[in-house]
């Protein structure tokens, strides 16, 4: 039997085609589970859910109104509601002090704001116990230059994490955060299409190459199904980079463009 036979599964952020979000949900529908996707863009989840055998819904995550629309479909639609994925994020780089209001705000309601009411939701629609994982970034616990906002708002969210995990671990319901590092995706284009750059990334993994989104995919997995006897972790799904650190800002902009 696959692992998660007779599983709901809710991932938002998977309005994005071939994103993170696209790749768990392609491989939670692998291992068995029935999978409600959804994010901002119609199309794309459409595509996916008749692809997956599965269901979509539009769901802006900085919208209280629409996360919690979110869980009430899922459980409309399969019965119950087992596991909660969030894949939704926003890189933003600009140097601390240049860093806006607006742009503060916005990082503030789509990762921590957002994640926040989703997991109230999602405690609240899990009735019979389940998994709630937050993708989280390695930055959370290392440092990358001029990112400051990105990284406090993904380290915050973990924190929020760590609350559920204590106070509704007795209903059964686990929470995990997972961490990337430099991660192949639509959002990391521009940076994988320059080798010499990617290089002063690589070789601070001690396993020696970048993550992919089927590395913390096969974790999402892990994490959501019954033999994983784990709460209130962050998960460094990077390779080791943790161990070590990030290329500082002076050393990238040294490389040619």
């Amino acid at each position: 039997m696959k692992c998660l036979a007779d599983k709901v599964a809710v991932v938002l952020g998977a309005a994005g085609a071939g994103n993170m979000g696209q790749v768990i949900a392609r491989r939670l529908a692998e291992e068995g589970a029935k999978v409600m996707v959804a994010g901002r863009h119609e199309a794309p989840l459409k595509e996916l859910a008749a692809e997956i055998d599965g269901a979509f819904a539009l769901c802006d995550i900085t919208r209280k109104q629409d996360v919690e629309s979110l869980v009430d479909t899922t459980i409309s639609r399969f019965g119950k509601l087992d596991i909660g994925i969030n894949a939704a994020g926003r890189g933003v780089m600009r140097p601390f002090v240049e860093t806006t209001p607006q742009e503060l705000a916005d990082l503030v309601a789509i990762q921590f704001t957002g994640p926040f009411q989703f997991f109230q939701a999602l405690v609240r629609g899990m009735s019979q116990g389940g998994s709630i994982i937050q993708i989280s970034s390695a930055t959370a616990t290392i440092m990358l230059d001029n990112y400051a906002a990105y990284m406090g708002t993904k380290a915050g969210i973990d924190h929020v994490i760590r609350t559920i995990a204590n106070e509704f671990g007795e209903r059964g319901i686990k929470a995990n955060s997972i961490s990337p590092g430099l991660t192949d995706t639509p959002m990391t284009k521009t940076a994988f299409a320059n080798k010499a750059r990617l290089d002063l990334f690589r070789k601070e993994y001690p396993l020696g190459r970048l993550g992919t989104s089927q590395d913390i995919a096969a974790a999402c997995v892990w994490l959501a199904g019954d033999e994983s006897f784990i709460t209130g972790q962050n998960l460094q799904i990077n390779g080791g980079l943790t161990l070590r650190r990030n290329p500082r800002a002076k050393e990238l902009m040294a490389v040619p463009t």
